[in-house]
């Protein structure tokens, strides 16, 4: 994916400064389109048939959907910089807390290419949102441990512990209610980790049955 997006970037900016790197932008759009057209022309049976381009382009309008797809790569830099603090920040934390230590490629990968049917246009755009998707939920497993570890007390406003618990399942269960007390939190925190234990309340790892732990991944 760096290959792809940023490191031409950084090679047209070196070379050409801001016209460099523009002009890399621009050959990429270009090279992306071309690409897109060529495999579709590939695969003349498919793009013939049921696609995700043709129903969105229908539900919301060509020009809609086009443009809207490309206001998202607005985000690829954010991404970026989210991947890069993946990998600078999170193991100095492995390393002086012994937070769980992640096999980062099984969320960092790319694999919807292998889908049938699935080409061109559509597939461009599938494998941005694949790599995308990984990058937000190996975010968010780091942070579950961060936010358990260093404050796991609840937000005052109801409302926005409702809609942050489907990323951080540890505000309903585990974490200390607002109107309880520091001597609360400490006793919260002992509960968790005072075993050596690093992970977020309710991460997979700390699964027992009758008292034993159990291997997530046999389950």
């Amino acid at each position: 994916v760096a290959g792809l997006t940023w490191i031409p970037w950084v090679i047209g900016a070196f070379l050409g400064g801001w016209g460099g790197l523009i002009g890399t932008f621009l050959g990429q759009v270009i090279g992306l389109l071309a690409w897109g057209w060529v495999h579709e022309l590939m695969n003349l049976e498919a793009a013939r048939g049921p696609r995700i381009v043709k129903f969105i382009n229908r539900t919301v309008g060509r020009v809609n959907n086009h443009a809207a797809l490309w206001v998202t790569m607005i985000a690829l830099p954010g991404f970026w910089i989210i991947r890069l603090l993946q990998v600078a920040a999170y193991w100095p934390l492995v390393k002086l807390l012994d937070f769980p230590d992640y096999d980062q490629k099984q969320w960092i990968n790319v694999s919807r290419q292998k889908f049938s049917g699935l080409i061109g246009h559509d597939l461009v755009w599938c494998l941005y949102c694949d790599w995308m998707t990984g990058v937000y939920s190996l975010g968010a497993e780091m942070l579950r441990n961060v936010e358990s570890f260093w404050c796991p007390i609840r937000f005052y406003d109801g409302k926005k512990c409702d809609n942050c618990k489907v990323d951080f399942p540890d505000i309903d269960h585990g974490w200390t209610r607002p109107d309880g007390t520091m001597s609360d939190v400490v006793a919260n925190l002992e509960q968790h980790y005072g075993n050596g234990r690093r992970e977020w309340f309710g991460h997979p790892a700390r699964l027992t049955v009758k008292g034993v732990a159990v291997d997530p991944a046999s389950r």
